[in-house]
């Protein structure tokens, strides 16, 4: 595909350049694949990775945005060039992306998105929030990071992020022990679109992924003004470890602590786990 540019705010804002001279510098990344969290990014990044018109950072997360040495003087070139070696040696044209679930948790990542690129696309997978937060604390525990058992953990977490809201160091709590916080979508969603209409933004379910991958990335590619890919995508499922479901009686614990997140989901954006 030819080079793509932004032209407003239609459905096929992302189209190929053709005719009259193309704008001087445009943002090289045109979408993100801004969340959730162990919401099912990975598989989602590895399927639209194999369209021949997509252009994904290598490893998937650029990581530009939450970067500690971000500087919020950095201008559209200055950003770009942060981007520029996750996307080396990769075909020239197509449409970038950038697969970084963080960049919806936090309103100023989603501020230095806006600023960058006004036009840009959000894709967001949301799972259900008490899932997410399980998941999320299998993989600290896997990583070393998390020594409390989960209900702790979840009741502890208040305290832990204390101070710690704005900070994006690695392994800062803020990464680590977020688990409740990022199952609070409505507040993410609230602060994306603050910047970026609806038209810019595609709300998928995680477990629509996983039944239906097929019918989600038509979904997607027609959201990003592509065409459909030339050959079959690979959905073959992706996955990123196992480990033990809690029992019922904490399961059931675990989504109660959620049930003001989940009824607000549902009131305000129609989305009901």
């Amino acid at each position: 595909m030819a080079g793509m540019v932004p032209t407003g705010g239609s459905r096929d804002c992302l189209r190929p350049a053709s005719g009259g001279s193309a704008p001087v510098s445009p943002p090289r990344v045109q979408f993100v694949i801004g969340g959730v969290q162990k919401g099912g990014t990975t598989a989602l990044a590895r399927y639209m990775a194999q369209h021949p018109d997509v252009r994904l950072p290598h490893g998937k997360e650029a990581h530009v945005f939450d970067a500690p040495s971000f500087d919020e003087s950095w201008d559209v070139a200055r950003v770009d060039a942060a981007y520029a070696p996750h996307f080396a040696g990769q075909p020239p044209g197509g449409v970038h992306g950038d697969a970084t679930p963080i960049y919806m948790l936090h309103p100023l990542l989603v501020e230095r998105i806006a600023r960058y690129n006004p036009q840009m696309r959000w894709i967001l997978l949301l799972r259900d929030p008490a899932e997410r937060a399980i998941s999320h604390f299998n993989m600290e525990r896997r990583r070393g990071l998390e020594h409390w058992p989960l209900l702790p953990a979840l009741l502890l977490e208040r305290f832990r992020l204390s101070g710690h809201g704005d900070d994006f160091s690695d392994r800062s709590p803020l990464r680590t022990y977020s688990y409740r916080l990022r199952g609070d979508y409505v507040r993410q969603l609230d602060a994306i679109h603050a910047h970026f209409p609806a038209a810019q933004v595609k709300l998928l379910r995680s477990d629509r992924l996983r039944r239906a991958p097929q019918s989600c990335l038509e979904e997607i590619f027609d959201f990003l003004g592509l065409p459909p890919p030339r050959s079959p995508i690979d959905v073959a499922p992706v996955f990123e470890g196992g480990y033990r479901a809690p029992g019922p009686l904490l399961s059931g614990f675990v989504r109660w602590l959620f049930r003001r997140e989940r009824r607000e989901l549902a009131r305000r954006y129609g989305i009901r786990f």
